[in-house]
């Protein structure tokens, strides 16, 4: 069809939707979706990250939020015309609401709305310094004792924390930390990052050495500030760490290193947090207003406690503490494990010319970078994505605009191309014993991820160790230790002078549990999984990531974290809901998500 053909029937659609709106005719407005329909609302409308389904769910939201954020003025972008293709038009939009300015990404099916993002990307009277709002820096001119940028920069960095009080505290400085960091700074709001390392990044620097970036470099730029033209496509873990401690400085964040919090507790009378932190030996008691776990996707590590490991003669570390494979040489080292940081781990050693095994427990997902890079992300991050003008920003909103209730109908297609493309490879590790998975419904690697957020390895070269039998495997549940070895419930008796647990981690909200009480973490409940009733995710259906980026039953206690693509993207609705509180802006939430105490 002609695009001026396809552009007045988006057009039309879009007048119809601003005419409801502002009458207040929620009835008419959620006419206007398809039965099968979904509306995935970031911030914008429900002052939450939440998705809609149907026209009585967008009836339902738009009763309840209407009136407080008065959505509407949705137009389709300047320079940017609706396509059709398969019966589906795709049209990019901007919209207003109350108190922002928001891009979307609409999808229509027989001219009825199929999918709608909304994404909340500045507030009006707030907006960032930057483009052509960027500051001067230099004041040009004479002026007496004028305080240079490094003196003013040093002073704020002295007083924060101590004569001043930071709005939001984040614990972790992690990409996650480092990434809100940014956007709290530019943003204007008073921000500290706490983490307990001694300088920004060591916690990549300080992990196993043959560690790396699995994503491709057009996955994991932070905000603002890309990775430059001839960064490597996978991104050495000490490279990482120079990274992100050249960038805390670059953004002027106010990252504190050496710094561990010892506790923190909320006062429902004040509002605010207090916040004990020792800092390279020194007591700090902090006040913010807001405190964010910024502690990593997971949470802490899981230790398991087997029979026997009091009497084990070697060394037992979670893959968490391993810090290498140098002083392994000529050993025999045993991971309990089969998914991302097993395999690393297993390779390193075998390179280091250690003996070693790999405990597979359950079944993994694997699939092979290039397959992944190629299929599974090319058409959004990647080299030729950039040049048909597909912008990182604009790859985060295509990806954000699939509601999680059918994204897996479209990786599942992708995923069969993989094991089609790589059967010889799979053929080879099912012929070494390994047992693989693709999911519970064939959806692959990003909906395990966002399901559960483990059960996977993306292949950087351990897979054909197990194949070749370099890398010996063992399958089965550890059953207890032994002096030398780790015996298996079938009886199979591996010795070894290192046992390294690659079981994985936690909830985050284990670690509220640690810093705050138990009582808050119930209070708050599990954190990340969609409640997609597969295997690790246990409904009920939540249709976004338990407790990320948004607010809890926890008055003023917020989770982030993720990958670097989450860090990136989502950083920005966390820090634009921070600022509206911070400004006494009206953020009456919808769908605040209820507690379920998970197994």
């Amino acid at each position: 069809m002609l695009d001026s053909a396809v552009t007045a029937r988006t057009q039309q659609v879009l007048d119809t939707l601003n005419t409801a709106l502002e009458a207040g005719d929620v009835d008419g407005a959620s006419a206007l979706f398809a039965t099968d329909s979904y509306w995935r609302d970031l911030v914008a409308v429900t002052w939450n990250l939440k998705t809609v389904e149907g026209p009585g769910g967008v009836a339902d939201m738009l009763n309840h939020q209407l009136t407080h954020t008065q959505p509407g003025n949705f137009q389709i972008q300047d320079g940017e015309m609706p396509a059709e293709e398969g019966g589906v038009i795709t049209a990019w939009l901007t919209f207003e609401t109350r108190a922002g300015r928001g891009w979307g990404l609409m999808r229509l099916k027989d001219d009825r709305i199929w999918t709608l993002l909304t994404a909340l990307q500045e507030l009006k009277g707030y907006e960032e310094n930057r483009g052509k709002r960027r500051p001067m820096g230099a004041e040009h001119g004479a002026k007496k004792n004028r305080a240079s940028w490094k003196e003013r920069r040093e002073a704020e960095q002295a007083t924060l924390g101590y004569d001043t009080q930071p709005y939001t505290v984040i614990v972790g400085g992690g990409q996650g930390g480092i990434a809100l960091g940014a956007r709290m700074r530019q943003l204007g709001v008073p921000t500290i990052v706490l983490d307990k390392h001694d300088r920004p990044g060591d916690q990549w620097r300080s992990r196993y050495k043959s560690l790396c970036l699995h994503d491709p470099v057009w996955y994991d730029h932070m905000p603002y500030l890309k990775f430059p033209d001839n960064w490597p496509v996978f991104t050495p873990k000490d490279k990482v760490g120079d990274w992100l401690e050249m960038y805390t400085k670059v953004m002027e964040i106010n990252y504190w290193t050496r710094s561990t919090v010892e506790s923190a507790s909320f006062d429902e009378a004040t509002g605010k947090w207090t916040v004990n932190v020792m800092r390279d030996g020194e007591r700090v008691v902090l006040q913010p207003t807001q405190l964010v776990l910024a502690t990593g996707m997971s949470g802490k590590p899981n230790m398991p406690d087997f029979p026997g490991m009091d009497s084990f003669k070697g060394e037992i570390q979670h893959s968490s503490q391993h810090e290498g494979p140098d002083a392994w040489s000529g050993k025999k080292v045993v991971v309990v494990g089969s998914n991302n940081s097993a395999h690393d781990i297993c390779a390193a050693l075998w390179e280091a010319d250690a003996d070693v095994t790999m405990v597979q427990r359950s079944s993994t997902h694997i699939v092979r970078s290039d397959s992944l890079m190629e299929i599974g992300l090319g058409g959004l991050y990647s080299e030729d994505a950039v040049a048909n003008g597909v912008t990182t920003e604009k790859a985060d909103m295509i990806f954000a605009s699939l509601p999680y209730r059918i994204m897996h109908e479209f990786q599942i297609p992708l995923y069969d191309q993989m094991r089609e493309r790589d059967a010889e490879f799979y053929a080879g590790l099912e012929k070494a014993g390994f047992e693989l998975d693709w999911g519970d419904d064939g959806s692959g690697l990003f909906m395990k991820y966002l399901r559960r957020g483990s059960g996977y390895y993306i292949d950087v070269g351990a897979s054909q160790l197990i194949i070749d039998g370099e890398v010996k495997l063992a399958k089965g549940q550890v059953d207890h230790f032994e002096e030398d070895a780790v015996v298996l419930s079938d009886g199979t008796r591996l010795e070894a002078d290192l046992v390294v647990m690659a079981t994985g981690y936690g909830s985050m909200n284990g670690w509220a549990a640690d810093l705050i009480s138990q009582e808050v973490a119930d209070k708050v409940g599990k954190v990340w999984g969609l409640g997609s009733d597969t295997t690790k995710d246990p409904g009920p259906w939540e249709g976004e990531q338990r407790n990320m980026w948004k607010p809890t039953q926890q008055e003023n206690l917020w989770f982030h974290g993720g990958n670097l693509h989450q860090s990136r993207h989502y950083s920005l609705y966390l820090a634009l809901q921070l600022k509206a509180r911070m400004e006494g802006l009206e953020t009456s939430v919808y769908g605040l998500q209820e507690v379920h105490h998970l197994s």
